[in-house]
């Protein structure tokens, strides 16, 4: 098992030079100049091309990579153009708050979505199980935005139950877990289903249903362990997403977490901050990715008995 994870570990390392490379190329490439963000459009002649030499903007692209890159090995993701302040700081400062909204509403996902995928299955081809799949895909089929307005407009506009914007308490989590939330439960109990009623028909469940076994017993202590494994997966996938994919709900909410950090950033041609979120959202990725894999070895015994034989 460290075996796994060194070796994972270390494919963090290209895959990350290969994100620097990309979003400095895709920089370049993009037109504009955000000198003029920070300077102004009156400007005295010669002092645009002063400032992006005192910024390093006139370097080569191979010396700009190079010099990000051995940044980031320093643990330093440059100062913003704007503000002058450390974009690394910056996004710790955030980050708690993205973390908290990405894992409040991946819990209530996961309590909703796999309860409900178990009730669909165990109900096949009745109107239940008809009533939860039209649920799963009208909440999948949504708009997040659309989803999110309405809430702001109902429960925050006319009835004036829950603030529309800021987490400076708990309720101001509310609204927004329950828009994330509810988009992935759908997905969950369309794979919580799905599983559940590919393993009911194995051979393994007809055999403990042949030892007298009580139907609930033969489902929730043999089959459901089984399906759940890949539901895993898409449960860490899901907060991974989250944590990188919150953006429309920390701008219609006007919650001060990264990706509206990000959004900002890339309005004002902030270079810093576009990198740095980048590589910040791509190490969340991959720390998550990782620790999902750890969670599916140690829960799927076919997998810790292919790290036992290599021991071996």
């Amino acid at each position: 098992m460290l075996g796994f994870i060194a070796r994972r570990l270390l494919t963090m390392v290209p895959v990350l030079l290969l994100i620097t490379l990309f979003v400095t190329a895709l920089i370049d490439l993009t037109p504009g100049d955000p000198v003029l963000q920070i300077i102004g459009a009156d400007v005295q002649p010669g002092q645009v091309e002063e400032t992006r030499e005192l910024l390093g903007l006139n370097d080569p692209f191979v010396v700009r990579w190079g010099r990000y890159v051995w940044g980031i090995l320093r643990g330093d993701l440059g100062y913003s153009f704007l503000n002058g302040r450390p974009v690394a700081a910056d996004l710790l400062n955030r980050f708690p708050n993205t973390f908290k909204l990405a894992l409040f509403s991946t819990i209530v996902a996961t309590l909703i979505g796999i309860p409900l995928g178990i009730y669909a299955a165990t109900k096949q081809f009745t109107w239940k199980d008809n009533a939860a799949m039209f649920l799963a895909l009208f909440f999948v089929s949504m708009p997040t935005f659309w989803f999110a307005l309405l809430l702001v407009r109902f429960f925050s506009v006319q009835l004036r139950w829950l603030p529309a914007m800021g987490v400076e308490s708990w309720r101001g989590f509310i609204l927004p877990v329950v828009v994330l939330s509810l988009n992935a439960a759908a997905v969950i109990t369309r794979q919580m289903r799905s599983n559940l009623l590919e393993v009911i028909r194995q051979d393994f469940m007809t055999t403990a249903r042949s030892k007298g076994l009580h139907e609930r017993k033969v489902l929730y202590k043999h089959g459901l362990k089984n399906a759940v494994i890949p539901v895993i997966q898409v449960i860490g996938g899901i907060f991974a997403q989250m944590l990188s994919g919150a953006l429309i709900n920390e701008v219609i909410f006007s919650i001060p977490g990264v990706g509206q950090y990000a959004l900002n950033g890339l309005r004002g041609r902030d270079y810093p901050v576009i990198q740095g979120s980048v590589v910040f959202f791509a190490v969340l990725s991959i720390i998550v990715i990782l620790l999902i894999d750890i969670s599916f070895a140690y829960v799927d015994p076919r997998i810790r008995s292919q790290f036992s034989g290599k021991k071996r």
